[in-house]
């Protein structure tokens, strides 16, 4: 019996064949290539008789000779040996000896193999044919070979019949009756099977379409150790009831150590002699055996597993035609070709479902930090059931070991795949079997694949990894994939399992050092390029100095910003893997063209802390190979950085180096990049002057040197410091020539910062409706460009003018939006004005001391930074919180400290402010010619700027003083104003307060029923914007209208709801309305 437990045709079937119970070969099986050398074996059933003069003129003799002498020729041309060959195609040397001697039998599936490796067509396969169809005529040429082989022993006795027998028969033996049909020869269950709960489930329900038009086949298809066989066998067993007729299991052995994959005849044959056909009735033929099978389970209901299959050549024949049966296929390879099937690839083991299996063989209960060592344990084994299966029985028979100690052991080991072993069940050795039915030119490929230092790799990568054509690094890449040597996670992004890693990485040893350097050094080569490529449009300002690299034989064609940044995103993990795999490898020149390459996508996409190491690494690297124009560039870059973070003062002094190193080396392009840097970092801290005389130099040379780019981005700084020197017409004229500059460079990046500082003019403006308009553009364009930094700041805009217009809703979800974004991009100084909005935000809706703790986090990061600009501004909110909450003497106070800051600063829209602030705390303590002279000059400074929302808060501010005052004509015209100011730039909010003052205004002038449906104005819009305060005001001014009017028990119902909203909120107002409510409960108000 061979080694699927079949007969050869060259076997006597009655004195050969011996099925066992799993139709698979059992210890004393001896057909085909025989086991390893170094097990005891019998001599191979395939085998021809040591016969010292064969017949020269045998048909069969001389096909067998044929194949034997093309596959000499074929190995030595190749300068093989036959243990080399043997080796390379996974069989012994004996079997490759025997095949070249003609004491081999030779097979189709052998033939297949060695044609593939050599690469020769199908000429072995041509010759197996010819051999196989000379065999079958000489067989039907002959008498009944057993008849023959018994009249031969009656006749002249043991010596003569040997004699006679010598070109077929190996052995004789007396005839045995008939076997006995087989029903079930399915391998025990698995006890410990754990998980695979979905892929368990389709399996399952196949068999519940009993009615289905065609037969049910499932290719169950997955890499090494995957659990395929585990997976059937378990199903099978669940499923064997359903199958009454029988639940046949077969080793197909494709890839079994020592052993050819299975022919397909010889498989029929046992299939059939299972199910009761006699061995004397077999047909020759291979068609003929698929004939009978079909015929003889046509209208049986049987469960059929093939296991290990090598491809739909070799299953194709062994299927049924019965619709009422299943049969499920197991193979490494995808079985693309087979019709009809129904494909269930096999994934390795999600992390909780690895951790059951590995404690369920440990024969562990895992406790409190067991819990992190198993997962760490299954991690180390990539999650694949084979390598915790075996790691997991090593624990199990170790019981004084804890699993911490042993997780912790394992991952220090320097071999993790020798340890990865049982008795004659390895990791490597599965692995082994895949690798070694590969041809030369695959095995190089899955080598060298071991040698990529990222996470994936794509077609264009490989290409250049294994210096091939892109087309046929396509087509390998999809036969590995085809194979379970590689997983494709996204599409055309292909990746090595961690132990197949592991197990490529150790065979790369036996290559020569050079070869391997060779790859590695085309790979850096082709990224480097490409990156180069793809910097050239994220990067608006021309760089200064650019590495020089070697341009790939293929790379994709990145010919817009958006093909870039997808690019970039997709490949910086490797990128960053190639940029640290150079740093110990003294390849300093691709580490710096590599984080040269990455920083504008780094400065525009983030995480800025694994720029700032990438940064600081190449400055370090550059000093030290004395490469000023590279370490000049890496200071520039992690300048930048440090500026993006916050870090204003590391900013300045890295940004003053590289402003001496280019001026030193007479490049005036790296000066004026330079100078411009050093200009923004003085704007943010508030030195405006300053950084308009250095942007202004930096702006001279950009023009002397023709640089458009480097003079748009200037303009567009100089732009920025006018808006926030309150020099609004300035800003429009500078980010408009800004603006005309980049559309003509056709700079998208550079046009949407440019549309977003005008916006910004026109909130400051008033111009609500205006400033909505460009930011919503902005948001999208950004978005559309993958600019996340620029995204985060357009939604923090979009939300300071939903605010000012009342949508304090729709401001928090847009201001939470830019604070997470910041966030996640590590941008402190963004992550501080998050802050600062989503604050406004809270005290708009009434949640003073959520207002009050954001402010007071946003003060506190502001003065880290350094940021006096944002620390004034979240004074000025602080204040405005502990006014609202009564607490006048630290209004007072943060307003005066904001007020001193933005005088300092010159920041004349800030300074307005803080006055406003500090006119509403003397107000509210009874100064009110204070009040008003601080409101004047308040709505002066508005009027100068063009603030139009500014000029109607500053009326609003005068009004209520004017009407504390008892003069109610000027406070009528000023809230009147006011409001019309505050409808004109679409501020609701602001509506609201100067509806509820106009009330008060009329209540005061004695008319409480025209107050009390103004007063209803007000609380309807109040709610409409979800404003508590002013919903509490207008209720409380309503009650004391009703009151006026003796509508008592209304009033008391207004007021109580004031009162129910301002103890919510804290507010000022909660002690004088509850006194109110006092007095008009007892009918004295």
């Amino acid at each position: 019996m061979n080694a699927t437990g079949t007969t050869p045709d060259d076997e006597d079937p009655v004195d050969q064949l011996r099925p066992n119970t799993h139709l698979r070969a059992g210890p004393d099986a001896a057909v085909g290539p025989p086991p390893p050398e170094d097990q005891p074996h019998s001599p191979p059933a395939h085998r021809a008789p040591e016969n010292p003069a064969p017949d020269p003129d045998d048909p069969v003799r001389q096909a067998a000779e044929a194949f034997a002498a093309e596959l000499r020729r074929l190995r030595t041309a190749a300068e093989l040996s036959q243990p080399d060959l043997a080796q390379r195609l996974g069989y012994t040397k004996s079997y490759i000896t025997h095949l070249e001697r003609c004491t081999q039998a030779p097979t189709q599936p052998v033939a297949r193999q060695a044609d593939q490796f050599f690469g020769s067509g199908e000429a072995l396969t041509r010759l197996w044919h010819a051999y196989h169809t000379t065999r079958a005529a000489s067989r039907r040429q002959q008498p009944n070979r057993l008849q023959l082989a018994a009249t031969v022993h009656e006749e002249h006795g043991p010596d003569a019949a040997a004699a006679r027998n010598t070109q077929h028969i190996t052995y004789q033996a007396p005839p045995r009756p008939a076997p006995v049909a087989l029903h079930s020869t399915l391998p025990r269950d698995i006890a410990a099977f754990t998980g695979r709960d979905s892929e368990l489930h389709r399996l399952l329900s196949a068999a519940e379409d009993g009615h289905a038009p065609v037969i049910s086949i499932h290719t169950i298809d997955g890499m090494p150790g995957v659990g395929k066989t585990a997976l059937v066998t378990h199903a099978a067993h669940q499923l064997a009831k359903r199958y009454p007729d029988g639940q046949l299991f077969v080793d197909l052995h494709a890839h079994t150590a020592g052993r050819p994959p299975a022919d397909p005849s010889d498989v029929l044959a046992t299939l059939l002699i299972g199910i009761g056909i006699s061995p004397q009735n077999l047909p020759d033929t291979l068609q003929e055996r698929a004939a009978l099978w079909r015929d003889r389970l046509a209208g049986r209901r049987m469960l059929l597993i093939l296991d290990n299959a090598v491809g739909p050549d070799q299953v194709e024949p062994l299927l049924p035609a019965a619709q009422q049966c299943l049969v499920l296929v197991t193979s490494r390879r995808r079985l693309i070709a087979l019709d009809g099937a129904e494909p269930l690839p096999l994934d390795t083991l999600p992390p909780d479902q690895a951790a059951r299996l590995f404690t369920r063989l440990a024969r562990r209960t895992p406790t409190g930090a067991d819990h992190s060592a198993v997962a760490e344990a299954v991690r180390l084994c990539g999650h694949l059931p084979l390598s915790i299966t075996l790691l997991a029985a090593r624990l199990a028979h170790h019981p004084t070991r804890d699993i911490s100690t042993f997780t912790d052991e394992f991952a220090t080991a320097q071999d993790r795949l020798g340890e990865l072993e049982a008795g004659n069940r390895a990791v490597a050795a599965a692995f082994d079997l895949s690798y070694r039915d590969l041809p030369p030119h695959l095995q190089h490929l899955f080598r060298h694949l071991s040698l990529h230092p990222g996470p994936d790799i794509d077609p264009y990568a490989t290409a250049a990894l294994a210096g091939i054509p892109l087309a046929r690094a396509r087509r390998h890449l999809e036969t590995l994939y085809v194979d379970h040597l590689v997983e494709e996670p996204a599409p055309h992004r292909y990746r090595l399992h961690d132990l197949l890693r592991e197990y490529a990485h150790t065979l790369t040893t036996h290559d020569p050092t050079e070869a391997r350097a060779q790859a590695t050094q085309r790979l850096l080569a082709y990224y480097t390029h490409t990156a180069q490529t793809a910097d050239h449009h994220l990067n608006t300002t021309p760089r200064s100095h650019t590495h020089p690299t070697i341009t790939p034989d293929a790379a994709p064609e990145l010919t817009t910003r958006e093909r870039a940044l997808a690019w970039m995103r997709t490949e910086y993990p490797n990128l960053l893997a190639c940029a640290h795999h150079t740093t110990g490898r003294a390849q300093p020149a691709y580490f710096l063209a590599l984080a040269e390459a990455m920083a504008a996508f780094l400065r525009q996409q983030g995480p800025w802390d694994q720029a700032v190491t990438l940064h600081q690494t190449a400055a370090e690297t550059a000093h030290q190979i004395s490469d000023l124009h590279g370490e000049a560039g890496a200071l520039r870059n992690l300048g930048q950085v440090r500026r993006l973070t916050g870090d204003y003062a590391g900013a300045t002094e890295l940004t003053g180096q590289v402003l001496d190193l280019y001026r030193s080396l007479g490049n005036r392009h790296g000066e004026a990049n330079a100078l411009r840097n050093l200009g923004q970092v003085r704007q943010l801290t508030g030195d405006y002057a300053g950084a308009t005389e250095l942007t202004g130099q930096a702006l001279d040379l950009y023009r002397s040197l023709g640089n458009r780019h480097g003079e748009a981005n200037a303009l567009r700084n100089l732009g920025q410091v006018r808006q926030l020197t309150g020099d609004y017409a300035g800003a429009t004229e500078l980010t408009g020539q800004a603006l005309d500059l980049f559309r003509s460079l056709g700079d998208r990046h550079g046009e949407a910062n440019a549309l977003r500082d005008l916006g910004a003019v026109r909130r400051l403006r008033g111009d609500y409706a205006g400033a909505g308009e460009l930011t919503g553009l902005t948001l999208e364009l950004y978005r559309t460009l993958g600019n996340r930094h620029g995204e985060a700041y357009a939604l923090w805009d979009l939300g300071r003018v939903w605010w000012l217009t009342g949508d304090s809703a729709g401001a928090g979800e847009l201001a939470g939006q830019a604070l997470d974004l910041f966030r996640t991009l590590g941008d402190r100084h963004g992550e501080a004005y998050g802050l600062w909005a989503l604050g406004q935000v809270r005290r708009l809706m009434g949640d003073f001391a959520g207002a009050g703790e954001l402010a007071g986090q946003a003060l506190d990061l502001f003065r880290t930074l350094g940021d006096r600009h944002g620390e004034a501004y979240a004074l000025r909110d602080l204040g405005t919180v502990r006014r609202l909450m009564g607490d006048f003497a630290g209004a007072g106070g943060l307003a005066e400290q904001a007020l001193y800051l933005f005088r300092t600063l010159e920041d004349h829209l800030g300074e307005a402010y803080a006055l406003q602030d500090l006119g509403a705390v003397r107000r509210l303590t009874g100064d009110y010619a204070g009040a008003g002279e601080l409101a004047g000059q308040a709505l002066e400074l508005y009027r100068t700027l063009g603030n139009r929302h500014g000029e109607a808060g500053a009326l609003w501010d005068l009004g209520a003083v004017r009407t504390q005052a008892g003069d109610i004509t000027a406070a009528t015209k000023l809230l009147a104003r006011s409001r019309s100011l505050f409808k004109e730039v679409g501020d609701k909010q602001g509506e609201t307060d100067a509806l509820n003052s106009t009330a008060n205004l009329l209540a005061v002038a004695g008319e409480p029923q025209q107050a009390l449906t103004t007063y209803q104005q007000a609380l309807l819009l109040a709610r409409q914007i979800r404003s508590p305060l002013d919903e509490a005001h207008a209720l409380e001014g309503m009650a004391r209208c009703q009151a006026r009017t003796s509508a008592q028990q209304a009033a008391i119902a207004s007021l109580r709801k004031a009162m129910a909203i301002y103890q919510r909120i804290g507010a000022a107002e909660t002690l004088a309305a509850t006194e109110y409510l006092t007095r008009l409960e007892a009918g004295q108000a």
